[in-house]
């Protein structure tokens, strides 16, 4: 079995965009700015034999904000410029009730089939309640990186880092 760290994208990989001290996802490539630190996060972890996998919620295509297009396009920048071994989507919304939409482990769980991962040995870093939940909810480790939003707080156990950068050196250390 492999060992696994999940990403969040947004807030974890590529800045957020913070309006009224909630985040959004950038609208397009060229406003998409990769986060000091997450190129060399990203290559020890794979270094280190761990599976780098993005697991994002991205409701702006099913409410008609964002084209499907512009996602792939994103997507395929991450891919082009980061050590990235898969980018899992969820692109429905809260009412649509699907299963790969974090709080829900879905698309964690597929990865883990996919993959061969062992998810009791694996972890998950985001910077929201959702992401942390999805975790748990998985069985992962979980980090929290916590940047004071404006909106709910994940539920314990998890551990708050101020990046990915500071979460791999924590991995790292307990591999």
């Amino acid at each position: 079995m492999r060992r696994a760290v999940f990403l969040d994208r947004d807030g974890v990989i590529n800045q957020s965009i913070v309006r009224d001290g909630k985040p959004y996802s950038p609208e397009s490539v060229a406003e998409m700015r990769i986060m000091d630190g997450v190129r060399d996060a990203l290559a020890s972890l794979r270094s280190a034999g761990f599976l780098n996998i993005v697991v994002t919620n991205q409701p702006d295509v099913a409410s008609g904000k964002l084209k499907i297009e512009t996602i792939e396009a994103m997507h395929r920048r991450l891919r082009n410029e980061l050590a990235l071994d898969d980018i899992k989507v969820c692109c429905h919304g809260d009412a649509d009730g699907c299963g790969c939409r974090k709080p829900k482990p879905g698309m964690l769980l597929q990865a883990a089939r996919e993959f061969g991962v062992d998810l009791g040995q694996s972890f998950m870093v985001g910077d929201r309640w959702r992401d942390v939940a999805a975790g748990q909810a998985a069985g992962c480790a979980n980090f929290f990186i916590d940047y004071g939003y404006d909106e709910k707080r994940p539920d314990a156990p998890y551990i708050t880092v101020k990046s990915l950068a500071e979460a791999s050196t924590r991995i790292l250390g307990k591999s």
